[in-house]
């Protein structure tokens, strides 16, 4: 598995005892860490009016995990770009690649990343989605030189060609990403059903670009080792209590600690609904996620993995990440696509 890159989306994750300055601070030592274990990329994603997540001004946070750095990756996994004007993402992003050279990833999604009632407090107009394309062909340029007698610049921005990435969970980003010619990141962690579908749109309609001469596909999965099967599974339980809440009308609480067992905790249905967001779940030991997760690369093809652990005890998170780093025989930086 070592020819495989391995890469972590974060969401600087509050728990229940903790506070949001906390877990930005857990998130930047989990960075450090990962960056020893040589994994290639760190990402922290934009969700808003979410209790659990501390990482909704994701440049600003992306700023704090870098400057605590020096060679991991550090990116957007994603900004939600129809929140935001591209001019403003060009100068945050460009701000980022100016004081932090060659490391910094932008990658981007069509979602809003929260509720209905969030969308209309961000100003967002509901059918920004559709403009999309547009918005990231204009991101783009904003990151080329500068043209004689161009009206608006990005600065800092113009002429660092910051690298961009495009995240989905259906057809529309795979067949983007590859009108584009830009690398694909599927959020297989929470939304499985269309990845296989989505890899081979990706791949087949890929048009080699000035970023990448062929494609990229990076599938998202959730990921918890531990000593054991049973503790894993234990420890999985947070994430799984997390869901459910979701599942119950929308209740989104800080991130719970672990259950012994899930048995008593589900409602009719939740249990059936939860396992089919989380499928491409790898939990256990590491002899048993090692299986799992070779399966799921032959599978799919993946050049890259991006792996989510929602764990709620911050030593357990980081012994599953290195736990998994030693199955990957990590030695150091992996790819760089800019």
């Amino acid at each position: 598995m070592s020819d495989v890159a391995l890469s972590v989306l974060d969401h600087a994750t509050i728990v229940e005892g903790s506070d949001p300055g906390e877990s930005l601070r857990s998130a930047r030592e989990l960075a450090q860490n990962l960056e020893a274990w040589g994994y290639t990329r760190f990402w922290l994603s934009e969700h808003h009016n979410m209790r659990a997540v501390a990482s909704a001004a994701t440049s600003v946070a992306l700023g704090f995990i870098a400057e605590g750095t020096s060679t991991i990756r550090v990116g957007s996994g994603g900004v939600m770009l129809p929140n935001h004007a591209p001019l403003v993402i060009a100068e945050q992003f460009g701000t980022l690649a100016s004081l932090y050279p060659g490391r910094i990833d932008l990658g981007l999604g069509r979602a809003p990343g929260t509720d209905p009632h969030t969308m209309r407090a961000l100003r967002r107009d509901p059918a920004s989605a559709s403009t999309f394309p547009a918005d990231v062909q204009e991101l783009q340029a904003y990151f080329e030189p500068a043209q004689p007698g161009q009206a608006v610049r990005a600065v800092p921005g113009e002429g660092l060609r910051v690298p961009l990435w495009i995240l989905g969970s259906s057809l529309f980003g795979a067949q983007l990403a590859a009108h584009l010619g830009l690398p694909y990141a599927f959020a297989s962690h929470f939304a499985p059903q269309a990845l296989y579908e989505a890899l081979a749109e990706y791949r087949s309609g890929f048009q080699p670009s000035e970023q990448l001469d062929r494609p990229h596909a990076v599938a998202g999965v959730n990921v918890v080792v531990a000593d054991t099967d049973a503790e894993a599974r234990r420890l999985f339980t947070s994430q799984q209590q997390s869901f459910a809440g979701i599942v119950r009308g929308g209740q989104q609480g800080l991130l719970p600690p672990p259950i012994d067992s899930m048995d008593t905790f589900w409602l009719p249905g939740e249990k059936e609904r939860v396992d089919t967001t989380l499928r491409y779940s790898f939990v256990g030991a590491p002899g048993t996620v090692r299986a799992k997760i070779e399966q799921f690369l032959a599978d799919t093809g993946a050049d890259e993995l991006m792996v989510s652990s929602m764990i709620h005890d911050k030593k357990a998170r980081l012994h599953s990440y290195e736990a998994l780093a030693d199955m990957f025989d990590l030695k150091g930086p992996g790819v760089d696509l800019h």
